[in-house]
This record gives structure tokens, C-alpha cells and sequence, in this order.
């Protein structure tokens, strides 16, 4: 009996991806495009490894995303790469269920 393949092998020796820059490989995830609040967005899924070193603050929850931790990039489909934002796959999952201001605790960091 042979071993499972998990992926399908291609002849052709490609990765199914177009060459037109995409680097969302480089980041362990894929790129989609969403429809919220009235404009598209572009969310890419970064995979934990991919985020090792780096801790961004979730615009969610206000709350740090720890290095190593997977996580959603969004950003409008016409905002540069400065409007990018990291959030908690939950947070960007229930951001239609989420009030508009954000209570922080006394003690959390106020950046």
C-alpha cells in the first residue's frame, strides 16, 4: 500500500498560483476579497510562523496579537499598504456583531 498524497501532483511542475506578484505564499496564507461596510477589502490570512518576532494591536478588541499567533490582515481595497490592519481571526469574524467604541480596562496600555 503507498502513502497518502495530499496534494495532487502537476505535471507542469506549477503551484496553481499566477506570477502577478501575489506574495501571499511568502506570509503561509491566502488572499480573499471581502464586501464590509460598503467597501471591498482585501484580507489575507497570515499563518503563525510567518509572524514570528512581530506584535500588532488588534483593532478589534484593542488587545495585542502575540508573536507566533495567526492572524487576519485587512485592509480597503483603495488604502495603500500604510492602512493595513492586523486582527484576531475572531475579531475580524465578528466585527459586524461589535459596538463602535471599545471599552479598555484601567490597566491596559493606552498607545
Amino acid at each position: 500500500m503507498s502513502p497518502r498524497r495530499n496534494r495532487p501532483q502537476d505535471p507542469g511542475g506549477s503551484s496553481g498560483r499566477s506570477a502577478d506578484g501575489d506574495d501571499s505564499g511568502r506570509y503561509g496564507g491566502f488572499q480573499s476579497s471581502e464586501s464590509w461596510q460598503g467597501e471591498n477589502w482585501n484580507v489575507r490570512h497570515v499563518a503563525g510562523a510567518s509572524a514570528q518576532g512581530k506584535t500588532y494591536r488588534c483593532p478589534g478588541c484593542d488587545q495585542l496579537i502575540p508573536s507566533g499567533v495567526p492572524h487576519v490582515v485587512a485592509w480597503a481595497e483603495h488604502a495603500g499598504v500604510d492602512d493595513r490592519r492586523h486582527w484576531h481571526k475572531a475579531c475580524w469574524n465578528a466585527k459586524d456583531r461589535r459596538t463602535t467604541r471599545v471599552q479598555r480596562s484601567r490597566n491596559s496600555p493606552k498607545f
